[in-house]
């Protein structure tokens, strides 16, 4: 799957469009700071759920963060429980403990 990512420097997605060059599915972001950005929203669509899609956006979106070295407010729930569940990606949790 190939996964885009697009930022304006207010805001941000990492997306994957169909072959009709529709989104499928999208995680949204929005920049608080230029240190920290907030995961507001994922998306999926029901012809790929289950198929780990949204950890896809996920880790692109943590390693986005690194690269960059930024942190990330996660608002929406599966960000919020993907890092609940998986502490090695509290580098990037802000604040970074």
């Amino acid at each position: 799957m190939n996964i885009q990512h697009q930022d304006n420097t207010q805001n941000g997605s990492f997306f994957i469009n169909d072959s009709n060059h529709q989104k499928i599915a999208e995680l949204s972001y929005f920049w608080n700071t230029p240190n920290h950005f907030s995961i507001d929203h994922t998306w999926v669509d029901d012809s790929l759920r289950g198929q780990g899609v949204a950890r896809l956006l996920f880790d692109a979106a943590i390693a986005f963060a690194r690269e960059r070295k930024v942190t990330i407010v996660p608002i929406c729930a599966y960000a919020d429980a993907m890092f609940r569940r998986d502490s090695s990606f509290s580098d990037v949790l802000y604040p970074a403990e």
